[in-house]
């Protein structure tokens, strides 16, 4: 298991040189606020997963997170197939919506430990907990910008982009 931990560390690292190449090529408009802290502060977090609190219940958002991961970047491989393939990726809104219900899991996932005794370090399971949190805050705003059919909400919601 601590094998597989390590490759979701390096994963973190490969999605942290995905924002690092749109900023140097100046592709902006790839680039959001949600893009940065979320791929900044994941190799960080998942160090300190590793270093205190590695295997046992903190696999199951890596898990999950990968499983995730493995959807997104199928969506971008077919989306980069070109204009032909763009019918196939109708689900993009779901993807999203996806990623939020991913969001919510793993921040029930890490409070479960408040009723369950459980040798898994209190602020560890916190420190997760407001990454589920601050992260469905930062997917939600940028579902309402994306899909949102009201331009007035549209316009008054772009807080999280850049």
């Amino acid at each position: 298991m601590a094998n597989t931990c390590w490759w979701y560390y390096f994963s973190k690292f490969t999605e942290f040189f995905d924002t690092l190449f749109f900023i140097l090529r100046k592709k902006n408009s790839h680039v959001s606020t949600l893009h940065v802290i979320h791929h900044g502060c994941m190799p960080f977090s998942v160090w300190l997963g590793m270093k205190f609190a590695p295997g046992g219940h903190s696999t199951f958002f890596a898990l999950l997170n990968s499983f995730v991961h493995i959807v997104m970047y199928f969506y971008y491989m077919v989306a980069a197939m070109g204009p032909k393939y763009q019918k196939y990726i109708w689900w993009k809104k779901y993807l999203t919506t996806f990623q939020m219900v991913q969001f919510v899991a793993i921040f029930a996932h890490q409070f479960q430990l408040l009723f369950i005794d459980c040798d898994y370090p209190k602020g560890f399971m916190v420190w997760i907990a407001m990454h589920g949190i601050m992260f469905l805050f930062l997917f939600s705003d940028f579902y309402k910008v994306r899909y949102s059919n009201d331009k007035k909400a549209v316009k008054n919601s772009g807080a999280c982009m850049v």
